[in-house]
Parts: C-alpha cells; sequence; structure tokens
C-alpha cells in the first residue's frame, strides 16, 4: 500500500465515514416529510465548521453529533410542505488535518478494494456493498453505492477547513441523477458556507 494510500486510509477511517456506520448516540431523524428545523445552519467543533444545506433542506439541530473532533449533522426538508425532494442527508466532518488532496483514481481503487467497501457498509461487509460509479467533478469525489441492505445512494467527499467532509443523500423517490445533484449542491452549500466557493 502506498504512503498515500495509507494516509488516505487513515483519514477515512479517522473521520467516521468508515462506514457510515451509526454513531453512537446519534438520534435518528423521525421522518423525511416532516418538519426538520427552520434554522438554516448549524456550527459544529466549536465554530469550525458551519453546517448547511443546499435552499429547502436544514439541519435538525436534535441530530448534532460530535466526538473525538469529528462530527456527524443530519439534514431534511426545513418544511413538510416543502417543494423539494424528500431526502436525507448526512454530513460528516473528520478531524482536523484528516483533508486529502484526492486523487480519483486512487480514491476510486480504494473503494473498489476489499478494504474500501468494508468502510462503507454500517456492517463493516465489503460483501454487502457494490461501487456502481465513481468520478471526480470540481473537486469532488463522487461514488455511487449499492448496499444490499439499502437503496443505492451517492456520497461525496471533499476537503474543506482542513478536514474530509463526506456528504450522503439519500431518499424514497431519488433517481440517480437527483441524488448526485443534491450531494453536490450541498458540497457547494457547505464551501460557501465555509469560505471556499
Amino acid at each position: 500500500m502506498s504512503t498515500w494510500t495509507s494516509k488516505l486510509v487513515s483519514a477515512i477511517l479517522l473521520t467516521g465515514l468508515a462506514a457510515c456506520q451509526p454513531v453512537a448516540g446519534l438520534p435518528k431523524l423521525s421522518g423525511l416529510n416532516l418538519l426538520v428545523s427552520s434554522k438554516t445552519s448549524v456550527d459544529v467543533l466549536d465554530g469550525a465548521v458551519t453546517i448547511t444545506g443546499p435552499k429547502g433542506y436544514c439541519p435538525d439541530p436534535d441530530t448534532v453529533h460530535s466526538a473525538d473532533d469529528s462530527a456527524v449533522v443530519l439534514l431534511g426538508r426545513c418544511f413538510s410542505d416543502s417543494k423539494v425532494a424528500p431526502a436525507l442527508l448526512s454530513v460528516t466532518v473528520g478531524q482536523s488535518g484528516t483533508a486529502q488532496d484526492a486523487i480519483a483514481t486512487e480514491l476510486a481503487e480504494f473503494f473498489a478494494s476489499s478494504a474500501g467497501r468494508a468502510t462503507l457498509s454500517p456492517r463493516g461487509r465489503a460483501k454487502d456493498i457494490k461501487i456502481l460509479s465513481a468520478l471526480s467533478s470540481k473537486g469532488i469525489f463522487l461514488i455511487q453505492v449499492r448496499d444490499r441492505t439499502d437503496l443505492p445512494y451517492w456520497r461525496a467527499m471533499t476537503g474543506m477547513a482542513g478536514r474530509m467532509v463526506s456528504v450522503r443523500a439519500n431518499g424514497p423517490d431519488l433517481s440517480p441523477e437527483d441524488g448526485r445533484k443534491l450531494v453536490e449542491a450541498t458540497v457547494g452549500a457547505l464551501k460557501r458556507a465555509n469560505g471556499k466557493s
């Protein structure tokens, strides 16, 4: 394993991305169609990172969870009668210093491996995960994932404020195209909120 790949694996494990595994103590959002909050942003990690979503999506204050210099926040539609698609967005912010200048080919190779697929499984089982596509766009690494126990979803990873940030979008009626657009829009909103357009 190359030094760069070793650093990448360490960064992924430190972010809590490792896997999209549930973070202990993180409350569950009760529904995709319920009022989440009219608050459009929330600061985490003592103000190091501001979490916000694209228009129509707000952070659920009850799901903000920080531990070990990392954080997870869930976002949903701000209002139940919103015209945006019902979706659950999860934003994971890694520890300080975990941001990597990700090389798309190496990231794609990592997530195609058993170790990489295991980091995307809530159960840590590589065999449950299939990578449907992996690409780089506008400084963001994107993967489309199918977990045998879940609908396919998109995940985006990028560096922000010296930390690796991951965004995942799930929704019962999200088409693959809409899921990708939603994670890209979320990353864009996060970068604007944190001083990067």
